[in-house]
């Protein structure tokens, strides 16, 4: 058997951190058996569902690198197989045609709550002659009355659910629609998914849905629920843990993998290590592995994790991502490449590179003002303008040549050479922090490196 594990989001929002887990785990679990991974969007809520969200989905799984095998399956095109299926269903006996009123199930539901049960439909029309032409229906599921339907899950063990506590199912809506327990078989089905693997909240729909597979005589897949992600306070998952749109982790400079290597560890785990590579989360993933409990979204842990992916990096593999970051013009500056070598292990996430990389493109206007307080003293500028003669008098200039000048004109003036180098730094970057002020010099080049200097001096003289 070729496992074959799919990720069906619905695009009626954004894909956060569950549904990447999500995903990330079906993709992992099909890559680990050599099998494929394919990509349903499911839009039969056509009030609800955006072209937009559509295109979080698909951009937030490209950039997390789950690729997806073959195109992806748009349910609401699949409607007339849904249709076929719960004719199927009617002309095997398994489903019939449901004509009650909203009124008539009120009733019901609310003699069944004062008769102290639990409200439910009663299977009223299983059997019901007075069936009025041209009335409105809806097509229900004759669900078993008796026994039990198990789930045999590869996380949470084996789950019982009585089928007297199951009702009978709506498959078909009066507008002809599917409902979506009826269209996910169908589909699963149809596409061949062996494994199905998706949150602990959708676990309530699996014994109706074997129900189902099992009238339409379809093999059942294998089911894997993933118990939900919590806050560190132990609450759902919410915004303001950082259930945020995957792609704003994006905007907010976490390298993917860092996010990859983070999700995987949110609920599976492998002895106590934490850093896998790629390669390894492949090879190592299995669904047994993963927790019954809920995991506990750490934000400091993902944020340790993207640190070290960034000092791991090599500065070529984060300079596209870090000039669209900056967002600025940066042909007319230095090579992007080795400003990025200067800041990466200082830098927590791509948007702090990138942040402290700008000053390279565009030249300050304005200084802090601190800083200036701080190391603009009476004798500064006097020790600026030597720093620059002597740079005018270079024949050759590099870094350690400038950095040789600043402890030259220090000696000379006897101040320490953070009462010349600081202020070099203000007024060539705008701020008290920067790359060493050798290689910023070097980086920045003589000539921008001199005209920053001489504005920058007219800037707070004026």
């Amino acid at each position: 058997m070729t496992v074959r594990t799919r990720f069906a989001p619905s695009p009626t929002g954004m894909l956060h951190i569950g549904g990447a887990r999500t995903a990330l785990f079906a993709w992992l679990y099909a890559r680990h058996h050599g099998g494929q991974f394919v990509l349903r969007i499911e839009d039969t809520d056509r009030e609800r569902s955006t072209d937009e969200a559509t295109e979080v989905i698909l951009d937030g799984l490209k950039w997390l690198g789950l690729d997806w095998d073959g195109e992806p399956v748009f349910q609401a095109a699949r409607q007339a197989e849904h249709v076929v299926a719960v004719d199927q269903l009617i002309e095997e006996g398994h489903a019939y045609r449901c004509y009650c009123s909203k009124v008539e199930l009120d009733e019901m539901r609310e003699a069944q709550r004062a008769a102290g049960k639990k409200p439910m439909y009663d299977g009223r029309c299983r059997h019901r002659s007075d069936r009025p032409a041209g009335a409105p229906f809806v097509v229900r599921f004759r669900s078993p009355d008796e026994g039990e339907t198990i789930v045999n899950d590869l996380v949470l063990g084996n789950v019982s659910f009585p089928n007297a506590e199951l009702d009978d199912l709506i498959l078909l809506r009066t507008d002809g629609t599917p409902t979506y327990n009826l269209a996910v078989v169908a589909d699963d089905a149809a596409m061949g998914i062996t494994h199905v693997v998706r949150g602990s909240d959708h676990l309530n729909n699996t014994p109706r849905q074997i129900q189902l597979y099992q009238a339409l005589g379809l093999p059942v897949p294998q089911f894997a629920h993933i118990p939900l992600i919590h806050g560190p306070d132990g609450a759902k998952m919410s915004k303001r843990h950082g259930a945020v749109a995957i792609t704003e982790y994006r905007e907010k400079g976490y390298l993917p993998h860092a996010v990859n290597n983070y999700l995987a560890r949110l609920g599976w785990s492998h002895g106590d290590e934490e850093v896998f590579s790629r390669e390894q989360l492949i090879a190592l993933f299995d669904l047994t592995q993963v927790g019954k409990g809920a995991a506990r979204f750490d934000q400091q842990k993902l944020d340790w994790l993207n640190g070290h992916y960034m000092r791991e990096a090599t500065p070529a593999e984060l300079v596209d991502e870090v000039a669209r970051l900056i967002g600025v013009d940066i042909a007319s500056g230095p090579a992007l490449e080795p400003v990025v070598a200067s800041l990466q292990e200082r830098s927590k996430n791509l948007v702090e590179l990138a942040e402290g990389a700008r000053f390279f493109y565009v030249a300050p206007t304005t200084y802090d003002e601190k800083a200036v307080a701080k190391n603009f003293k009476e004798d500064t500028h006097a020790l600026v303008e030597k720093f620059i003669a002597g740079i005018e008098a270079m024949t050759e200039f590099s870094g350690e040549a400038a950095h040789a000048l600043i402890a030259g004109v220090c000696e000379a003036e006897g101040v320490g050479m953070g009462k010349l180098a600081q202020p070099i730094r203000i007024l060539v970057s705008g701020g008290p922090v920067s790359p060493p002020i050798d290689l910023t010099l070097a980086l920045l080049g003589r000539d921008e490196s001199l005209s920053r200097l001489r504005r920058g001096l007219q800037l707070l003289q004026g």
